[in-house]
């Protein structure tokens, strides 16, 4: 499904954090990866997304480059094929709730009534019933963290990509939203890759990896790359 070759990155102050970093995910495999801070998580995320480039290296996407789509075919993947939770949740304040859920839909040419009751779906399933005509603005952090895993999961995308999913939530909440995450990637055969520093979050997942200087190994084993 998700195959990394030689990837680097380095920030614009010229810190490198990803050197010929080389992965292959398996399909419908859910991934999460932890690592200490800096150490280029999110960016990776970023990265596989097509939200940033590398500067060098390749993102395959069941073999097909990511370099090699231009702008429109790019964004037409990412519509289809991606799900999306980012840190900062970019939930569109002009919208109401059941509306943003809906927006992956919309962009996917699904409306009407088979929108609305598959996005009603999906704020039922991160408890937020009955609330679809309310705004961001009358929501907490955690309500709208919520509203922005259903947003990326409502459309059932074959690669979720989720950057501190349960940053907000408290213990109980996070571990329902989880188990829903992980119910909708098994049932819909999806890839998942979720970046977290919550060892509860991680837990969930098929595999733990961690990202190291020296690239990304299983969590049982990273203890003998981070001593060399």
């Amino acid at each position: 499904m998700l195959e990394l070759r030689h990837i680097g990155k380095a920030y614009a102050n010229g810190l490198r954090v990803l050197t010929d970093l080389s992965y292959t995910f398996g399909a419908g495999e859910y991934v999460a990866i932890m690592g200490e801070s800096g150490v280029g998580k999110s960016t990776l995320l970023n990265l596989i997304a097509g939200l940033d480039t590398p500067d060098a290296g390749e993102i395959l996407i069941d073999g097909i480059a990511m370099s090699s789509l231009d702008d429109d075919a790019a964004t037409r993947l990412r519509r289809k094929a991606f799900g999306f939770v980012f840190q900062a949740f970019h939930i569109l304040p002009h919208l109401t709730l059941g509306q943003n859920i809906a927006l992956p839909l919309l962009l996917n040419g699904i409306s009407g009534e088979r929108g609305q009751e598959r996005a009603g779906q999906m704020l039922d399933a991160v408890g937020l019933h009955g609330r679809g005509q309310h705004f961001p603005r009358e929501l907490s952090g955690g309500e709208m963290q919520r509203v922005a895993i259903a947003r990326a999961l409502v459309h059932r995308p074959k690669l979720i990509l989720a950057d501190e999913p349960t940053g907000n939530l408290d213990p109980d909440t996070a571990h329902d939203i989880l188990m829903l995450m992980r119910a909708e990637i098994k049932a819909n055969g999806a890839s998942a890759i979720i970046v977290t520093h919550s060892h509860a979050a991680a837990a969930t997942a098929d595999r733990v990896l961690i990202l190291t200087k020296d690239g990304l190994h299983p969590a049982d084993s990273a203890d003998s790359h981070q001593s060399r």
